[in-house]
């Protein structure tokens, strides 16, 4: 065998295990993927009856002027910003460090989720002042407690506001990454006839409970979207991984066979040519 067929051939079994390795990822993100969905989904149920429960006290609201609801000068915006904690899953982790780019100012405190986000800004002028890593799927409580941090602070105007950067899940193929103002809420106001609503304990210590706990719970549901997204941008890139690999290996194959009919030729007219003389 001449030097070009098995440098052919040792390509050829390279490709082949690079593409077990990515089919065996692509199942296995597609298992996460379906897992994590449904986690999304059941949460995002409980998220958005809090979410309309809260829109609409806010509709019948009096008072304006409660901290989490009154405008301020946004002079010092906090960012929780999610991302992924490993790789290999196209460009989900590039489309949300295109949108910091665009949208994070340099001197606003930034808390950075995931491993690949802390990598990403680490050298990045950026004013990090939390970073959380390999978080877990039922990690509600860690993420309740530094929401409590931040509406700490944002009560003692250590920070004016609070957003997240997450991934939206539209579909299996399409995953958008969006900045979120969370704090101060944005009062909906009721369209037609307002509602005489008598409160229950008071507007002011409804506020007190349930704004927190619907932030906490936003927080959460945009995580989990976030993380089914990656997941299905990981089965993406790993599904493309085992196509590419698959032509790649059909084309390294067609190069062998016709290597080895030239050789096969060669031999046979040299033959010839030999017995000729």
């Amino acid at each position: 065998m001449s030097g070009s067929q098995l440098a052919i051939k040792n390509r050829i079994r390279s490709i082949e295990s690079t593409k077990k390795i990515t089919k065996a990822m692509q199942l296995v993100a597609a298992s996460k993927y379906q897992r994590q969905k449904e986690r999304m989904s059941k949460n995002k149920e409980y998220a958005n009856e809090l979410k309309e429960l809260l829109d609409s006290i806010l509709a019948d609201l009096d008072n304006n002027d409660h901290p989490y609801l009154k405008k301020r000068e946004d002079a010092h915006p906090c960012t929780i910003i999610y991302t992924s904690d490993m790789g290999l899953c196209g460009s989900f982790n590039a489309n949300i460090f295109k949108l910091i780019e665009n949208e994070c100012l340099s001197d606003e405190e930034i808390i950075m989720l995931g491993a690949r986000g802390a990598g990403w800004i680490k050298n990045k002028n950026y004013h990090v002042t939390q970073t959380l890593v390999q978080l877990g799927d039922d990690c509600y409580s860690d993420i309740a407690s530094f929401a409590e941090q931040l509406l700490e602070k944002y009560l003692n105007n250590e920070v004016s506001s609070i957003h997240v950067i997450y991934t939206e899940f539209k579909n299996p193929m399409t995953f958008v990454p969006h900045k979120m103002k969370i704090l101060p809420v944005e009062e909906k106001k009721r369209e037609g006839n307002r509602i005489d609503t008598i409160f229950e304990p008071e507007e002011e210590e409804i506020l007190e409970k349930l704004i927190p706990m619907a932030v906490k719970s936003i927080l959460y549901s945009y995580y989990l979207e976030t993380k089914t997204s990656e997941q299905a941008s990981r089965r993406i890139s790993m599904e493309n991984a085992s196509d590419n690999a698959q032509e790649l290996k059909d084309t390294l194959t067609l190069q062998y066979n016709q290597a080895r009919q030239a050789a096969i030729t060669q031999e046979i007219t040299e033959i010839v040519a030999g017995s000729a003389t």
